[in-house]
């Protein structure tokens, strides 16, 4: 079995300062090294990072797009400090197959961010990994709170620096569609149904679902799964301890069907929703005037980044609440992407160094859709009292969160498009009645990945 840690305490997110910030918003180094200048306004002096002139690195990650272009900002400033020259490599998922082949090729990149917990125990058993170095150490222990620290290490040792958080538990909204339809952000499952009802009824279907990309699914049934089971069960089915054919899952797929079976509700219907893919599922919510493509979209914080790409501003045209409760209470499951050196050379760990100081967390803060579990970003790097809320809220929460169930699962099952969870959970929107039959393909796919 793996282990990951104390991420997976329950992730409160500070109930009461996520709630309010959303329903407000609504209304040293080396001898030789140079200190760099501070970023974001901290008065503490930038992080100290060596000379690496005629250095040439490679960091690969999943990120396309704007989060793309955003984190290639980093880089630029990285190059700036330390005179190396960085190449972004995209990725593809799962990424751990990815990197087996280049590293089968002998050419692995310096870096890798992980998006998942269980890539990062296969990079270390796999021995592709690096452990971080003294400085890189140094800014996680003046920067991150244990749990963060803890995800970042396998078999107690550090590898990894969560340079990405992310709260899964939101839901944004198009304000005019709500005000046209008469309908208030709900708290509950039940009172999230009747709006739904009621946005679909006044022409305008309720969500957006992203149905071609199995991993947006997964955080939908841990959400519901999350609030209707609690957390102990959570933890278990996390780690396979229990059977997806438990009567748990029998019971959140059910609720979860109650949404996806009302094809009236889905952007598209069910055909629509299978065929689209995360950032149209952002894009066309926010777009149409006062006819959009759908009333809602579920996803984290990271939505902002295609919110973005669109006319509509966060905190006027695009708002945002929490998931309903489904049980007694609300769900907030948190994920993250972890750097990974690959290679033990010095650009690599400075990189690392570099990833997890604030100076390189506060220039893709200002870009927003980005959150960092790094406790010393300046909050006034953040673009809006959103992005501001959702941060300083995670802060808050300190050690207390609970980890994205598919992210720690071993990557056959939960990682893969088109295999495991992923299939499963997109078969299951086809044909939300088939409970039984869904449970039983989880089950048999998480038996042979897990190994139990």
């Amino acid at each position: 079995m793996r282990e990951h840690g104390t991420g997976r305490t329950h992730l409160k997110w500070a109930a009461l300062a996520a709630a309010g910030a959303l329903t407000l918003t609504a209304c040293g180094g080396d001898a030789g090294e140079e200190p760099a200048a501070p970023q974001g306004g901290t008065a503490s002096p930038g992080v100290a990072l060596p000379k690496l002139d005629g250095e040439k690195l490679q960091v690969a990650a999943v990120w396309t797009g704007p989060e793309q272009a955003n984190f290639t900002k980093v880089l630029k400033e990285f190059e700036k400090r330390t005179g190396a020259t960085v190449t972004f490599v995209p990725a593809q998922d799962p990424i751990v197959t990815f990197l087996g082949t280049k590293i089968a090729g002998g050419a692995p990149p310096d870096v890798a961010l992980l998006p998942q917990v269980g890539a990062l125990v296969s990079a270390v058993q796999n021995k592709w990994a690096q452990p971080v170095g003294p400085e890189a150490q140094a800014q996680l222990d003046k920067n991150y709170s244990a749990g963060w620290k803890s995800l970042g290490a396998v078999g107690g040792t550090q590898y990894g620096v969560y340079y990405k958080a992310a709260n899964k538990s939101l839901i944004w909204y198009n304000a005019k569609a709500f005000e046209a339809a008469g309908v208030k952000p709900p708290k509950t499952w039940k009172e999230l149904i009747t709006a739904a009802d009621t946005l679909s009824a006044s022409g305008t279907p309720a969500v957006s679902v992203a149905g071609a990309d199995g991993w947006t699914l997964t955080d939908w049934f841990e959400n519901i799964y999350l609030s209707q089971a609690g957390p102990e069960k959570y933890d278990q089915l996390a780690k396979h301890e229990i059977k997806w054919t438990d009567d748990s899952v029998r019971q959140a797929l059910t609720t979860l069907g109650e949404l996806f079976g009302r094809k009236d509700f889905l952007a598209g219907g069910t055909s629509g929703a299978l065929a689209t893919e995360f950032p149209k599922s952002v894009t066309q919510t926010f777009t149409g005037g006062d006819r959009p493509a759908a009333a809602m979209v579920f996803e984290g914080d990271f939505v902002a980044v295609n919110i973005a790409q669109t006319e509509a501003k966060v905190g006027e045209d695009a708002l945002v609440f929490p998931f309903p409760a489904v049980g007694a209470k609300a769900p907030v499951v948190s994920g993250g992407d972890v750097a990974v050196a690959l290679k033990p050379s010095k650009g690599a760990q400075a990189l690392l160094t570099f990833l997890a100081s604030p100076d390189a967390a506060q220039i893709q803060a200002r870009e927003g859709g980005f959150v960092s579990p790094n406790k010393s970003v300046d909050p006034a790097a953040y673009p809006n009292d959103i992005q501001r809320g959702i941060a300083e809220a995670l802060i808050a929460a300190g050690d207390d969160f609970r980890f994205d169930m598919s992210d720690q699962a071993p990557a056959a099952f939960g990682g893969t498009p088109g295999a495991g969870e992923w299939k499963a959970l997109q078969d299951f929107l086809a044909n939300p009645s088939d409970v039984a039959g869904t449970q039983a393909k989880l089950e048999a796919d998480a038996a042979k990945a897990y190994g139990n």
